[in-house]
């Protein structure tokens, strides 16, 4: 499953969701749709009534839903009951409502829009571009971090060519590269900035993001050129692009007197913005 859940609002209400790249398509959080459709006060109740009242959908209940991480109202990732689309409509049916309809075409705009997305892939940067904008993020910040998913497509996709598909050897080729340049990996640097579950990249500086983006570069160069196969070669290829972005990281820093790895995250230097819309 996706682990990054969007915040979409209906009707100034928050429904969580996130995208399952395998299976393509969003699942919904089931309590948020209903609490959208009946303004219940308690919605557990609710969902307990309604399916003691439909039988059918009770009985189909484990094939209707799934449990899938989102963010719960504590901030933390918990296992939340969801519904892909289909699920979400057969479940609206059951609830007596003068927002079913509404409810239904905004969710199938939902879904509709991640379709424009893969079709048209610039609607995705754009959204993106947009979505930081919102957190408050500088344009020079939002400039290099477009540049980064960019390039770390064009890495990963050189990956896959040297027959890497398993995520947990692209996470440790991404921990060679990350410590080849930084001096730790993945995770010693999300601690560094006292990060959980937050994406790292979306918490460097522009310096951090730059060097990060220039070890990916490299790499992905340095793989082509080599024509790497396989975990060894590619994991050869990683460490060469680390150490060219490192040298560069040293360099920088002998002229600024001081290390450009930072402690800081977005939190800490994003302007803040208030939340004005009332629309996703």
């Amino acid at each position: 499953m996706a682990d990054k859940t969007l915040i979409k609002l209906f009707d100034g209400k928050q429904v969580r969701i996130v995208w399952n790249e395998k299976e393509e398509k969003y699942y919904f959080a089931v309590a948020d749709v209903v609490q959208v459709l009946t303004d219940s006060e308690d919605v557990k109740q609710y969902i307990k009534k309604m399916r003691a009242r439909d039988p059918e959908l009770n009985s189909n209940w484990g094939t209707i839903c799934t449990p899938v991480e989102m963010l719960a109202p504590d901030g933390k990732h918990r296992k939340i009951t969801a519904s892909d689309l289909k699920g979400i409509f057969r479940i609206i049916q059951s609830i007596p409502s003068k927002k079913a309809e509404p409810v239904k075409k905004w969710l199938a705009e939902v879904g509709a829009q991640r379709i424009d997305q893969m079709i048209d892939p610039e609607l995705t940067f754009q959204m993106a571009v947009e979505d930081y904008r919102r957190q408050g993020y500088s344009d020079r910040w939002i400039n290099e971090r477009m540049r980064s998913i960019e390039m770390r497509k064009e890495l990963t996709d050189e990956w896959h060519r040297s027959g890497i598909h398993e995520p947990k050897d692209f996470a440790i080729l991404t921990n060679v590269l990350t410590k080849g340049w930084s001096g730790m990996t993945t995770g010693e640097y999300k601690r560094h900035k006292g990060l959980t579950k937050q994406n790292l990249r979306d918490n460097m500086t522009n310096v951090e993001l730059a060097l990060n983006t220039l070890a990916e570069v490299a790499t992905t160069e340095i793989s082509k050129e080599r024509n790497a196969q396989g975990m060894k070669e590619s994991r050869q290829a990683a460490q060469a692009g680390g150490r060219i972005a490192k040298n560069t990281r040293d360099d920088l820093e002998r002229q600024l007197g001081r290390t450009v790895i930072s402690s800081e995250r977005a939190s800490d230097y994003i302007r803040p913005i208030e939340q004005t819309d009332t629309k996703d």
